[in-house]
């Protein structure tokens, strides 16, 4: 059975801004069926928002059309996951309390994230998943 993931905005624009990263490997490994990527509505929201940005990918690869189909691909392998309970980690970046949220929500192993450091400073810990870098998850999954 393929591990629950929590993909942070961060992973994903990386994946497509660089063919030969971790991020990149990360997405295929999902989109193989090799993990289960989790989303709710804020990270629906986030990932619709972010991606259709022209200007962060005005030196990406693939233009605007490609990254909608793209995200359809991606949401085509996610496991919707409704939020019922508002756990309010308290992350530096008050944006990204959905993340942890989600991977409670959902029962995650992991949040996979190019920002671990301000993500696992909430005041809430939990020991039910791991946050960590594209590279590491690699490394561990």
């Amino acid at each position: 059975m393929a591990s629950r993931i929590v993909i942070d905005t961060n992973v994903l624009v990386s994946a497509i801004l660089s063919p030969d990263g971790a991020a990149r490997e990360v997405l295929r490994r999902c989109l193989m069926g090799e993990a289960r990527p989790l989303i709710g509505n804020a990270l629906f929201m986030e990932y619709e928002d972010v991606l259709s940005r022209d200007g962060l990918f005005a030196d990406a690869p693939i233009g605007s059309v490609d990254r909608a189909a793209l995200l359809d691909a991606v949401l085509g392998v996610c496991q919707w996951t409704n939020i019922s309970f508002l756990w309010r980690p308290n992350l530096p970046d008050e944006a990204d309390n959905h993340l942890i949220e989600l991977a409670i929500a959902g029962n995650a192993k992991w949040i996979v994230t190019g920002n671990v450091r301000d993500i696992a400073q909430g005041e809430l810990v939990f020991d039910s998943f791991r946050i960590v870098t594209p590279g590491e998850w690699l490394k561990e999954e």
